[in-house]
C-alpha cells in the first residue's frame, strides 16, 4: 500500500499532506482543532481578525489539541481614503438591498478598513503558530526570517511563476500554487488577477518545474482523487477549502453550507462585488444584479466593509441572495461530514488512488 506522507509533512509536523484552507468565516477554533487533531493542518483565516482575537482563537485551539495549526493573513497594502464621488456611487448601488433587509441606509466607509497588518504580524510572533501563511501579496524578507527564527514555518501564495519565484527569493518554506478553480480571493499581486487564471494542474506543474521550494496545490481539490493528482504532479500537499465549508464545525452561515452542498456544475464565478477584489463564489442574486448593472464598487477592503452589514443580516435571516458564498469550481463534489471524518475519508480515497496508480506500473 502507498504511504501518504511527504517531506513537507515532516517540515510542518503533520501526518498527512492535507491542509484545510484558511477561510475567515468558516475556520472556527472547533474546525481548526478537529482538522489538526485528525492529522492534517487546520488553518485560521485571520485577514479581518484583530490581534487580540487572534490570540484568543489560538488559545482555543491549543486547549483542544497540541498539534500544529496555521494562521493566515492578507498582506495587500491598504488603500487611502476613498473619495466622495466613489463613495456615493457605491452606496447607491447597495442601498436598495439594505432597504430590502430593513437595514438602516449604508454609511460612507472610513479608513482603516481592516486590522493593522503590522499589529497582526506582531501577534503572529507572539502566538508562534507552527505555520504562518500570507495571501494577496508578500512581506519583507527580514520579516520572513524573523518569524522563521521563532520556529514558525512560513508559506505564501502564488498565482503565477513570477510570484512563485519571488516567494522563493524571500526564503519561504513552501509556496501555495493557487489555480483558477479556487474559491475565495485570487492571490495575484504581481499581475492583473484576470491574467493569472491558469488552472491548478497546469500551474502546479509549471511552478514545481521552476522553483526548488516545496509546492502546495490549491484550487478545485475536493477528494482523494484530486489530492493524488496534485501529488503526482509534484506537489508536496493539497490545500482544500470548499470541502470543509459544510462541516458541522465550520462557522460558515447555513445558507453558505447549503449553497455548496446543493451547487451544480458551473455555479461559481469570479466577482469583485462583495469585497472589491476578485474572488470566486457561488453566483447569487446580488452578484448577478451587480454585474448586470455594472454597479460601482469601492476598492478592497473598503467594499468588504460596505457589504458587511448586508452579508451579516442575510446570513442571520437565512437569505442566500446576499451571502458571499465563496467556493471553488468543484463545489458539487462536497459532502457534509464532520471534519475528522472528512480527513479520514480523504486519506483513504487518496491511498486508494495511489495504489491504483502503482498497480498500473506492475
Amino acid at each position: 500500500m502507498a504511504k501518504l506522507h511527504t517531506s513537507l509533512c515532516d517540515r510542518l509536523g503533520i501526518r498527512l499532506p492535507i491542509i484545510q484552507a484558511p477561510m475567515p468565516s468558516a475556520a472556527t477554533p472547533e474546525l481548526v482543532a478537529a482538522v489538526s487533531h485528525a492529522g492534517a493542518l487546520g488553518s485560521f483565516g485571520s485577514a479581518y481578525t484583530q490581534p487580540e482575537a487572534m490570540q484568543r482563537e489560538a488559545e482555543a485551539v491549543r486547549a483542544r489539541t497540541h498539534l500544529p495549526f496555521n494562521v493566515n493573513l492578507f498582506v495587500s497594502k491598504p488603500p487611502g481614503a476613498v473619495d466622495a464621488a466613489a463613495q456615493r456611487g457605491a452606496l447607491d448601488a447597495v442601498a436598495g438591498y439594505y432597504r430590502e433587509l430593513r437595514l438602516p441606509p449604508p454609511e460612507p466607509v472610513r479608513s482603516p478598513y481592516a486590522p493593522d497588518l503590522d499589529a497582526q504580524l506582531r501577534a503572529i510572533e507572539e502566538i508562534r503558530p507552527a505555520v504562518f501563511t500570507f495571501h494577496l501579496g508578500d512581506i519583507p524578507q527580514e520579516r520572513v526570517r524573523r518569524i522563521q527564527a521563532l520556529g514558525v514555518k512560513v508559506g505564501g501564495s502564488a498565482n503565477c511563476i513570477a510570484e512563485a519565484r519571488n516567494l522563493e527569493s524571500l526564503g519561504v518554506d513552501f509556496i501555495v500554487a493557487q489555480g483558477a478553480e479556487a474559491g475565495g480571493h485570487r492571490g495575484s499581486y504581481r499581475r492583473n488577477p484576470y491574467d493569472s487564471m491558469t488552472g491548478t494542474l497546469a500551474l502546479v506543474r509549471m511552478i514545481v518545474s521552476n522553483v526548488k521550494t516545496p509546492v502546495v496545490a490549491a484550487g478545485g481539490i475536493m477528494d482523494g482523487a484530486g489530492i493524488a493528482a496534485v501529488l503526482a504532479l509534484g506537489a508536496q500537499a493539497a490545500w482544500l477549502g470548499t470541502a470543509f465549508v459544510p462541516c458541522p464545525e465550520s462557522g460558515a452561515p447555513r445558507a453558505h453550507k447549503e449553497g455548496v452542498l446543493n451547487s451544480k456544475e458551473d455555479a461559481t464565478l469570479v466577482t469583485e462585488k462583495f469585497s472589491g477584489k476578485p474572488a470566486r463564489a457561488i453566483a447569487n442574486r446580488f452578484i448577478r444584479e451587480m454585474h448586470e448593472r455594472a454597479a460601482p464598487q469601492l476598492v478592497f477592503p473598503a467594499q468588504n466593509v460596505l457589504t458587511g452589514k448586508l452579508r451579516t443580516a442575510a446570513a442571520k435571516a437565512g437569505i442566500p441572495d446576499f451571502v458571499a458564498m465563496y467556493a471553488g469550481q468543484a463545489a458539487p463534489l462536497s459532502r457534509a461530514l464532520p471534519a475528522a471524518e472528512l480527513v479520514a475519508t480523504l486519506e483513504a480515497e487518496t491511498l486508494e488512488c495511489l495504489d491504483r496508480l502503482a498497480a498500473l506500473r506492475r
